[in-house]
């Protein structure tokens, strides 16, 4: 794989690292989540149909997510004016970051070439990693429909658990 081609971590592999901040300044470190779940959900833009699908079925199910001790973390290349306006407007109770550089998106997979209406262009790929309490891929999702989707990964969640007995 040459360097141009980014690399999509896989189950198994250790998470690439994580240090974000959120809409508040507040920086977030997937290191700091030892011993917790994480599921961490790239996504293109704020506010914009899918993404608010997506954003919204994530804070649908934000209670059963916490009652599985699992937190989740939503990623786009949107500043921290837009992620306090989209958590405002649609009451998102889970934690926004900004990866302005895409440095973050760039190590898992999601920054990637896309092709729209004959248009091809670097942009976010909607793409989701369920990570362990040993900060390890447990399931990998590279590519995403919203609809659906925070279901999808609660219900993996839950046979995670289940397999591991956490």
């Amino acid at each position: 794989m040459n360097a141009e081609t980014p690399t999509t971590p896989q189950a198994g592999d250790a998470a690439p690292a994580v240090e974000l901040p959120d809409e508040s300044g507040t920086v977030h470190r997937l290191a700091d989540q030892q011993g917790r779940w994480t599921v961490l959900y790239f996504y293109p833009e704020d506010d914009t149909p899918g993404c608010t699908t997506e954003a919204c079925q994530f804070r649908d199910m934000n209670e059963q997510y916490a009652d599985t001790g699992a937190d989740v973390w939503g990623v786009s290349p949107d500043g921290a004016a837009s992620h306090r306006r989209f958590r405002e407007k649609f009451d998102l109770p889970f934690t926004l970051l900004s990866d302005v550089d895409k440095d973050v998106s760039t190590r898992y997979g999601a920054w990637r070439e896309k092709t729209n209406y004959g248009r091809t262009y670097m942009g976010i790929g909607r793409s989701t990693y369920l990570i362990d309490p040993d900060l390890r891929i447990a399931r990998a999702w590279p590519t995403v429909r919203a609809d659906g989707h925070a279901a999808a990964v609660l219900e993996a969640l839950a046979e995670e658990r289940a397999t591991r007995g956490s």
